[in-house]
């Protein structure tokens, strides 16, 4: 799956968190995108089987895209909370280098960063 397959479907359990029903606007407006692109990227994730989206109805995830937007977020979270609470970095910064990174690390590296925040956390180190 592309980077921005990825960014969609991490916008979309986000949305699911924050509003409950997720519409293809709130999907535009989170991402920055227009609708016309955001059409574009359900339509493709529909094909693929990550989302189920009526004809300009809520979007929902399936079971599929579930855990891999479950996967990309997590993955945001740990490389956020290790860019900014453990290096110290401006939160904005964070948030945007961990966007990036999210896409390109190892499930290993992720791995091994998530049980390093862990017994910092758990040490008091962080």
């Amino acid at each position: 799956m592309r980077e921005s397959g990825e960014d969609y479907l991490e916008a979309v359990l986000e949305l699911e968190q924050e509003l409950g029903v997720v519409r293809l606007t709130d999907v535009a407006a989170k991402l920055h995108v227009t609708k016309p692109s955001a059409n574009r990227a359900m339509k493709v994730l529909q094909v693929d089987g990550y989302i189920h989206q009526e004809s300009y109805g809520t979007i929902e995830l399936t079971a599929k895209g579930r855990v891999k937007a479950s996967q990309v977020y997590n993955r945001h979270k740990v490389l956020t909370t290790f860019l900014g609470t453990i290096l110290g970095l401006d939160a904005e910064i964070a948030e945007a280098d961990a966007c990036r990174m999210e896409h390109v690390l190892s499930a290993e590296t992720m791995e091994r960063l998530a049980a390093f925040i862990d017994d910092r956390q758990q040490h008091g180190g962080a």
